[in-house]
């Protein structure tokens, strides 16, 4: 288990341009789907966790995925495993980047890497819209937080704090108008 582990996010790793968001699928894909070791609802919160926490995306993720697995050895191999190939392709970039950066092939193939990256993250982005609770606030949220976002009015964490603040405050208060009911 712990080298299917690390095999796995090894390979998320490699084959994932575009940083920790570009991976979301591809961690869902075998995480939930394939090996079924997280649910829907669990890879929606280690998400929303590893978002609001420091550090990569696809760290945290490997991170907490490979502890639930397999303690904190899963945790060790599946982090390793996500962070391994990235080491190895900075490492080559670094080698050799004046060679890189002055090639017009390579500029042409990171334009087209970006496309297919922002089809990656658009995926993604749907496909947890599709598992979230479709309700007016979470629509709300989502409209909001994307506005504030994109056009830089508040930073990325302040959202996510924001976003996390107010659901606490909408469950609690669902919680308490279910009791007086």
């Amino acid at each position: 288990m712990l080298f299917t582990l690390f095999w796995t996010f090894f390979k998320i790793g490699l084959f994932t341009f575009g940083g920790g968001y570009a991976m979301i699928p591809f961690i869902h894909r075998y995480a939930v789907e394939k090996y079924k070791w997280i649910t829907d609802e669990e890879f929606l919160n280690i998400i929303a966790i590893a978002e609001s926490t420091p550090g990569p995306i696809a760290i945290n993720s490997a991170t907490y995925i490979g502890h639930k697995v397999k303690g904190i050895k899963g945790s060790f191999f599946a982090t390793l495993g996500v962070v391994i190939p990235s080491m190895i392709i900075i490492t080559l970039i670094a080698m050799f980047f004046i060679q890189f950066k002055e090639n017009v092939y390579v500029e042409y193939a990171f334009k087209g890497i970006r496309i297919g990256v922002s089809i990656l993250i658009l995926n993604a982005a749907i496909r947890m819209y599709k598992k979230l609770d479709k309700t007016i606030l979470s629509f709300l949220l989502i409209l909001v937080g994307f506005a504030l976002i994109l056009f830089e009015i508040l930073p990325v964490i302040l959202v996510i704090v924001i976003g996390g603040a107010i659901g606490i405050i909408y469950q609690i208060t669902m919680v308490r108008g279910d009791e007086n009911a």
